[in-house]
């Protein structure tokens, strides 16, 4: 798998050595999930562990040199059913997902680490992760963050329906692949499904609403596109991944410096 994280970010490459002399009070562990997972017929189903890797990547490549921070090794694979019937998807079940994270928990507690930072690219984890979090304080007095995507970024230029419900194989991931991995986008073979209308809001929706059903992806987009990647280009995803990763650098520094009035 390509990746955009500096070497002298990468945990993993550490040796044991060098991981005991980390200053274990202040070092933030970022532990990235994702999924491997159909994306239509135009974008790869390592997508969401792509954007995950360069997306983290590039933030910590903003960062201070003297700032403990390191990427874990991700985990790939996530609770990807809503995707089951498409061919190449790969999922684990929401038991599976959080005892893995658990069990890296324990590890990273019991090593004398004090923060983690849950940072997910895949919305069918994003449930698990907020419990999971949560699970991890509870358990192992770790302090720990979730930080989702691309953190709240503004997408200049994209257009409000787009950003609504554009949302999976859509024109940011797209833009996004094309601005660094372009062989692995298949520009003639875009579809485009939108789950909703802004501009005719209903009130039971499956995404985005005070009032949801559960849904297969093949229930509401036949070719697996919840989104319309047409527009996608790699100018836009050069200044979409910009936009980004300042906002995940900005919240990798907070994360970095908060401190909680309880001892840990």
């Amino acid at each position: 798998m390509q990746t955009w994280i500096p070497a002298s970010r990468n945990f993993a490459y550490l040796n044991w050595k060098q991981v005991e002399a980390l200053p274990k009070d202040r070092t933030l562990l970022v532990l990235p999930t994702a999924a491997i997972e159909q994306h239509g017929h135009h974008l790869p189903l390592a997508t969401d562990t792509l954007i995950n890797n360069l997306l983290l990547g590039k933030s910590l490549a903003k960062l201070a040199n003297d700032a403990p921070i390191y990427a874990l090794p991700p985990i790939c694979y996530g609770k990807s059913n809503e995707h089951i019937g498409f061919p190449g998807t790969l999922s684990v079940s929401a038991t599976t997902f959080m005892a893995v994270v658990r069990d890296l928990g324990a590890c990273i507690a019991s090593a004398g680490f004090k923060k983690l930072v849950l940072y997910n690219t895949h919305g069918g984890n994003s449930s698990l992760v907020d419990v999971m979090a949560r699970d991890l304080r509870a358990e192992f007095n770790l302090r720990v963050f979730c930080l989702f995507g691309s953190a709240g970024a503004a997408f200049t230029g994209i257009s409000k329906q787009e950003k609504t419900y554009g949302f999976h194989a859509g024109e940011i991931e797209t833009s996004f692949l094309l601005a660094v991995t372009p062989q692995l986008v298949d520009s003639d073979a875009y579809t485009t499904n939108y789950i909703a209308d802004i501009e005719h809001p209903e009130l039971l929706l499956p995404e985005n609403a005070s009032a949801t059903f559960a849904w297969l992806t093949r229930d509401i987009a036949p070719s697996g596109v919840m989104g319309d990647p047409t527009g996608s280009t790699a100018e836009k995803g050069e200044i979409w991944i910009e936009e980004a990763t300042t906002r995940i650098a900005a919240a990798l520094e907070a994360m970095l410096q908060y401190e909680n009035n309880q001892q840990l």
